[in-house]
């Protein structure tokens, strides 16, 4: 054999011995062969398990949609390369052989809004959006639609309302609508399956992954989803690669505890700033007087209601600016559920897509502020949030 032909060959294809590995390896190839083509062609066939083609599954991906599964209490997972691939991925399967028309939250965050409002409804996809915490408009829209899907969010983004998941589910059913809902920012507090969803999804780029290294999301169904979740992967392609996969699994392993000192910090930050004089309100899941009180106490488990702050500004956008660019130990980023505390100006980032007027509406003010609260010590928190208000 010439060098050259051995340096291609060399030290693959060799065969597992009878060791397991203690944690899944990163499987690091685009294809997969057997001895004899009748077995290709029976795992092609979903004749036979098998990997054939790492767009249509891996080993690595698929541990990591085994241990979503077993987070969200549901048969099975298909993980994506990003939270946006997740949604588009859900949305496209629930419309597959049902009417092309959905409801949804009128709060989402910013890429799911433009999904819907930018690319579905241009394509012919009927959208109509309402107050989800409002159940008589939820049933008028979803009477009037009459759509394939209802798409709301566990912990609405930027504003932290929290609707009624088991009513929801009620009115999805009566209607035969599947009922979708993102759960990015409350795994492991809510498990949306539990009341009524369909299909949940996540942005495992944030508490999944938790460590701000790396692009995933995931859907997750009961097993009579699968066969179209699956054609629609294939076909859509939004294959997560055996790296990240990796990297997700690895941060779920701690989520646990990193869940519990993020709405153990996010409970102090909210407490501490609430009637702050550089403040006009903080929005809050574990506030008694949110708005959505009953649901929260409903949903989520005593003592812990999450990561997330929604903090308004005096000043308006000059003061959330002048906020955000004081914050020394916090960083000014788009993402949520890191280690680090992070900050952001949803009317200048993830929602600016908004009219003015409209952000006004749904309550994203220009003052408005969401902060992820991270895993540093509180105390440490606490003073740099306090040092950055000292300069709106």
């Amino acid at each position: 054999m010439k060098l050259q032909t051995s340096l291609v060959h060399a030290g693959d294809r060799k065969r597992l011995g009878d060791h397991i590995p203690v944690t899944t390896p990163v499987y690091a190839s685009a294809s997969f062969f057997y001895e004899r083509l009748e077995d290709l062609a029976e795992v092609f066939a979903e004749e036979r398990a098998g990997e054939v083609y790492s767009r249509i599954s891996n080993p690595s991906a698929e541990a990591l949609e085994e241990q979503i599964a077993a987070l969200e209490g549901m048969d099975g997972a298909f993980a994506t390369a990003s939270g946006m691939a997740a949604v588009h991925l859900a949305i496209m399967t629930a419309l597959l052989d049902r009417r092309q028309a959905i409801v949804a939250a009128d709060v989402l965050y910013g890429g799911s809004l433009e999904l819907l409002a930018s690319v579905l409804r241009p394509s012919g996809v009927e959208v109509r959006f309402c107050d989800v915490c409002d159940l008589d408009a939820v049933r008028r829209a979803v009477d009037e639609v009459r759509p394939a899907l209802l798409l709301m969010e566990t912990l609405s983004n930027p504003c932290l309302r929290v609707a009624d998941l088991d009513r929801l589910a009620e009115i999805a059913r009566g209607a035969g609508a599947l009922f979708l809902v993102d759960n990015t920012f409350t795994p492991l507090l809510v498990r949306p399956a539990a009341h009524g969803a369909d299909m949940v999804i996540h942005s495992a780029t944030k508490y999944l992954a938790g460590h701000g290294d790396v692009l995933a999301g995931a859907v997750v169904a009961p097993k009579e989803r699968h066969d179209a979740l699956r054609q629609v992967s294939r076909c859509l392609g939004p294959a997560i690669g055996p790296f990240e996969a990796f990297l997700v699994m690895r941060g779920i392993k701690t989520l646990p505890l990193r869940m519990r000192r993020h709405c153990d910090n996010a409970r102090r930050v909210a407490e501490r700033l609430d009637g702050h004089p550089a403040t006009r309100r903080v929005l809050y899941p574990g506030d008694p007087d949110h708005p959505d009180a009953e649901a929260i106490a409903k949903l989520f488990p005593e003592g812990q209601k999450g990561g997330a702050v929604g903090v308004d500004v005096r000043g308006g956008q000059e003061g959330a600016y002048a906020f955000l660019d004081g914050l020394r130990l916090a960083a000014t980023s788009a993402s949520i559920g890191d280690l680090t505390t992070l900050g952001l100006h949803p009317a200048s980032a993830t929602h600016r897509m908004l009219s003015p007027e409209r952000r006004a509406e749904l309550g994203i003010t220009d003052g408005l502020v969401r902060l992820s609260i991270g895993a540093e010590h509180i105390d440490d928190i606490l003073a740099d949030l306090e040092q950055a208000l000292e300069a709106v």
